[in-house]
């Protein structure tokens, strides 16, 4: 990109994008791209899907606003989300407590500290059936934060539905199931790649045909940005990730046009405005193009690129948490006139602890207040045209493809998390954005300048630690009283079948509906399977 010569009088001697992409004093006709409307743009709707995936966007409905929810026992969490359906949430998000990720039960001693401490504790149906009672399936779409024991979380949910009476095709929700980048920046895996990716294969065949209307993966750069990745990083990541994905999918048997509709994307919202907008419609050019080019999908559903956005997390300062609302409000800003499908707006006080009612409703409001207030969803993609919007588009754009074509002289993406080279950049990137905070170069509010003498404590979430007694003779109760037998062979015939070639999801339904409990699940896998181990990336 062309960038102007120097004026005198400038606060920087260099103005540039999280993702190192210089800043001229003014994009104008002379230093940007010339634009070609039908190959780089489109009409809404329409093929590269640049402007967004529908043709009116929010002036038809606006995005999902969910709030990410989930703490202590199922009980308490239900009322969280009644209160939240209550306040204008329109989707469920659930939050796992860790041993719920990593598929260890309430009990097990290495579940000791944190049950219900990040997320509710599920162990079995009837912690799913509590967490759920009262709010009718087939009304509301729920999107669950899961990855390693995705499969099983979504069989859980399956069969509460059957409960209430709802069948699976009338379900509409998302599980995240993407493990590849648990690997790279969040860490909570269970088994090898080869085997996770089989359990996502045959989750993307199981919902094509019994559960058609659930978003089977929610790819996610969400976590790659918080770990430090630059904007750039979080587009071509997550892109070589689904590649990955979409490639295991095509050698398992499945037609592209078959699961392709139903992925789904997660992605992070920033502060720097407009950098992030771009992000947004360069991720969606870059997948229309990836899905038709190189895959050779003809549905047009299966090129749109469709995404759940949270504001980032990674932003939020323990240090003058009412700032925080600001910042939300900035990302939230942009993930809408990137054109976002679901948004999740951070609370306040969520560098501190889990969010109060109070802050999550403050959240909550945020995103009507965008909705319904500021007029930006009154017309399709309003900064389309924009010469800084279009040119940090093509930018983004380019840097991601260069980093996915690295990636694919390296054999792909297991070949470069096994080497460490993803989780390097990554590194890089975040050791760099911390030495700029500690120079005073990036300036961040309340923490490196403008800072307050005496900072006023404010009301924060705390679990109550007889919670964790309470759920270890829950879920230890349930053995006891369940039908032994039942259960045994419904694990005995999953372990069976891990070992050769069907799809696990049924047996993994029989499993929960005979009150097998997820750590239960979880071990008969790791017996066949074995479990993980990261190679140190330093």
């Amino acid at each position: 990109m062309a960038s102007d010569a120097k004026i005198e009088g400038e606060r920087r001697q260099r103005f540039e994008t999280s993702s190192g992409i210089e800043l001229p004093n003014d994009f104008n006709p002379q230093n940007t791209d010339p634009l070609d409307y039908d190959r780089d743009l489109g009409a809404p709707g329409d093929f590269p899907f640049t402007r967004g995936v529908r043709r009116n966007m929010y002036r038809g409905r606006f995005w999902t606003m969910r709030q990410y929810a989930g703490y202590a026992t199922a009980e308490e969490s239900n009322a969280r989300y009644k209160y939240l359906l209550s306040q204008g949430t329109t989707g469920l998000s659930v939050a796992f407590d860790l041993p719920t990720q990593i598929g260890l039960d309430s009990d097990d001693p290495l579940a000791a500290g944190e049950v219900g401490k990040v997320g509710v504790a599920i162990d079995s149906l009837e912690d799913m059936e509590r967490l759920f009672d009262g709010i009718p399936l087939d009304q509301v779409s729920t999107s669950m934060t899961i990855n390693a024991t995705a499969a099983i979380l979504l069989c859980l949910y399956i069969a509460v539905a059957r409960k209430q009476g709802v069948e699976p095709a009338k379900l509409r929700g998302t599980i995240q199931n993407d493990i590849l980048k648990e690997y790279i920046a969040r860490g909570t895996y269970i088994y090898p790649p080869e085997p996770s990716l089989r359990l996502i294969t045959d989750t993307f065949a199981f919902c094509a045909r019994e559960v058609p209307q659930w978003n089977t993966i929610s790819i996610s750069g969400y976590h790659i940005r918080e770990a430090g990745a630059t904007a750039v990083q979080e587009v071509a990541f997550t892109l070589a990730n689904a590649i990955t994905y979409t490639q295991a999918a095509i050698n398992a048997g499945l037609e592209i046009d078959e699961f392709a509709p139903r992925l789904s994307f997660f992605f992070n919202a920033h502060n720097n405005l407009l950098e992030e907008v771009a992000k947004f419609r360069a991720a969606r050019r870059l997948w229309a193009r990836t899905m038709r080019d190189r895959f050779g999908a003809r549905d047009p559903r299966s090129m749109m690129l469709r995404f759940h956005t949270q504001t980032a997390g990674s932003t939020l300062t323990a240090q003058q948490p009412e700032v925080n609302v600001v910042r939300t409000t900035i990302q939230a800003l942009a993930a809408v006139l990137g054109g976002t499908q679901s948004l999740h707006t951070n609370a306040m006080d969520e560098a501190l602890a889990l969010p109060t009612e109070d802050s999550a409703r403050l959240a909550l409001r945020t995103q009507q207040v965008i909705a319904y207030e500021s007029g930006v969803a009154d017309t399709v993609d309003p900064l389309a045209g924009s010469y800084a919007i279009e040119q940090l588009t093509n930018e983004i754009e380019r840097r991601a493809v260069d980093y996915i074509d690295k990636i694919e002289a390296m054999g792909g993406m297991l070949r470069a998390i096994e080497t460490g080279y993803v989780q390097r950049e990554i590194q890089e990137a975040a050791y760099r954005y911390q030495l700029a905070v500690e120079s005073g170069e990036q300036i961040v509010v309340g923490v490196n300048r403008f800072r307050v003498e005496e900072e006023k404590p404010i009301p924060t979430l705390r679990i109550d630690p007889e919670i964790e007694r309470r759920q270890i003779e829950r879920v230890r109760a349930l053995r006891a009283r369940r039908d032994r037998i039942k259960t045994e062979a419904a694990l005995a015939a999953l372990e069976e079948a891990a070992r050769g070639t069907e799809n696990l999801l049924p047996r993994i339904l029989d499993c929960v509906e005979a009150l097998a409990t997820v750590g239960e699940i979880s071990g008969r896998l790791r017996r066949v399977w074995g479990e993980y181990r990261e190679a140190v990336t330093i």
